[in-house]
């Protein structure tokens, strides 16, 4: 498809990596506040010597690097529980189900969509190492298959995981205090007392409106696969085995005993699992998830799963590095919002989307300039912490209810997942695939999923 092949090229000859996009984002934000809140009484030089001291502070925002390690976890944890045992033989049990491109496709993406929704970096790796083993499988078995498509499939958890268990800005905005820490010198003490101490997942990702938008998007983007599977001719595969067994070695050392010790690792996840529902089986009735309380869950689960920890640990060692592209970009999103809320841009920029705005269309203006945003932030949380404030507060001033406001702004970061390129990088990894070979697919699942996601905001 020559639309797909423009987008690509796009991509390879005009984006720079996500981290250059950080640094040229950081000083256009320098250069916006010298011009547009500058007081006349203030010269620029002194001035920019304020905006860098504000940048500073962000940086090193405390709550802010909290933040930052919370939604790292969530990946790391996600992709450890994924290289397990137990979960390599659920995804070898769901390959002898596909026979054809079509149920593979409808299969792998449903599949990866639901789990994408309990957390997004579980989904991330589950989805592509899925549709690696659905190829492997094929290529075993002798049938043939459009592997582009069903690589693709294996992706689409992207377009639904922000509206998720562990998206980033309905997680955050469920911790008490978080949304007030982050408007503060943005909002007004006026509008300071509008704000909740926090919205649970009751009024966000458990709302029914939000389960019914999930529900519509699966249904409507695994029947597309399912249709562009039976169209699609079938691809040459030349796949060798990609290996998850997490089996350790014997221990050669009486050191290593421990490491390799089951009953240890029975022992510390039991003793984090039994400590997890003392401490949050009261949060979990009522909705109260958190970005501490997922990822404890997760970490015992892991250790149990993996028997040991010298197979935990591995797994770690594998898993860190689908973080270390965001890792270093979060200090500098953080510092572009310490100028933004210093400086008052914020305000300046809300003042714009209220201008234009009514009670009906800011979330759709908030899903479209979220989706635009997230091309040159690909990081959820980055992205929450950037344009959450500027939401937050034209949400107050104009009267739209703060969960829809933001869930508006999780659809848009989400959706331009099929198009932003940087968390298909895994995927590419694992299954060998080109980013111009599952584009195609990816971009009509993006189509479908805008035209639900606008709908649902429109109508509920």
């Amino acid at each position: 498809m020559k639309i797909t092949k423009i987008i690509e090229n796009l991509f390879k000859k005009y984006i720079p990596s996500p981290f250059t996009i950080a640094i040229l984002l950081t000083m256009l934000t320098i250069v916006l506040a010298l011009v547009l809140t500058k007081p006349e009484n203030r010269s620029i030089i002194d001035y920019g010597i304020n905006i860098l001291s504000f940048w500073e502070e962000g940086i090193w925002n405390q709550g802010l690097l909290v933040f930052a390690y919370q939604m790292m976890l969530i990946l790391v944890l996600g992709h450890v529980l994924v290289l397990s045992k137990p979960m390599n033989n659920l995804i070898l049990k769901l390959t002898k189900y596909c026979t054809t491109t079509a149920n593979s496709a409808m299969l792998v993406s449903s599949v990866t969509m639901i789990v994408a929704f309990f957390n997004w970096g579980l989904g991330l790796i589950f989805g592509a190492l899925l549709a690696r083993k659905v190829a492997e499988d094929a290529q075993r078995r002798g049938l043939k298959l459009n592997y582009p498509i069903i690589g693709a499939s294996g992706y689409v958890g992207l377009m639904v995981w922000h509206g998720g268990i562990s998206g980033s800005a309905p997680i955050k905005i469920n911790e008490k205090g978080h949304i007030k820490s982050i408007m503060n010198n943005v909002s007004s003490e006026t509008t300071m007392s509008k704000i909740p101490e926090l919205i649970d997942y009751s009024q966000t990702v458990f709302s029914w409106w939000n389960l019914l938008i999930f529900v519509v998007v699966v249904i409507a983007v695994s029947s597309t696969f399912y249709l562009m599977g039976k169209k699609a001719k079938p691809t040459k595969i030349n796949l060798l085995e990609y290996n998850l067994d997490d089996v350790s070695d014997e221990p050669k050392e009486k050191s290593e005993k421990l490491d390799n010790s089951s009953l240890l690792g029975y022992i510390i996840g039991g003793i984090i699992l039994i400590t997890f529902f003392i401490q949050y089986h009261k949060d979990l009735g009522a909705l109260k998830i958190t970005p501490n309380l997922i990822n404890f869950f997760m970490l015992g689960l892991a250790i149990i799963l993996h028997k040991n920890v010298k197979n935990f640990t591995s797994a770690v060692g594998k898993s860190i590095t689908d973080v270390s592209g965001i890792l270093i970009q979060f200090p500098l999103y953080f510092g572009i919002m310490g100028i933004m809320k210093s400086t008052g841009m914020v305000a300046l920029i809300s003042s714009f989307f209220i201008s234009i705005s009514n009670t009906t269309t800011l979330p759709i203006f908030t899903f479209f300039s979220a989706g635009l945003v997230n091309i040159f932030v690909p990081s959820g949380g980055g992205q929450w912490v950037v344009q959450g404030p500027i939401v937050v507060e034209s949400a107050l001033q104009l009267g739209v209810p703060l969960p829809k406001a933001i869930m508006a702004l999780a659809y848009g970061d989400q959706i331009t997942n099929m198009l932003q390129p940087f968390w298909a990088l895994p995927l590419l990894g694992i299954t060998k695939l080109k980013a111009k070979e599952i584009l195609p697919y990816t971009l009509i699942a993006m189509f479908i999923g805008t035209i639900i996601y606008v709908l649902g905001l429109l109508i509920f």
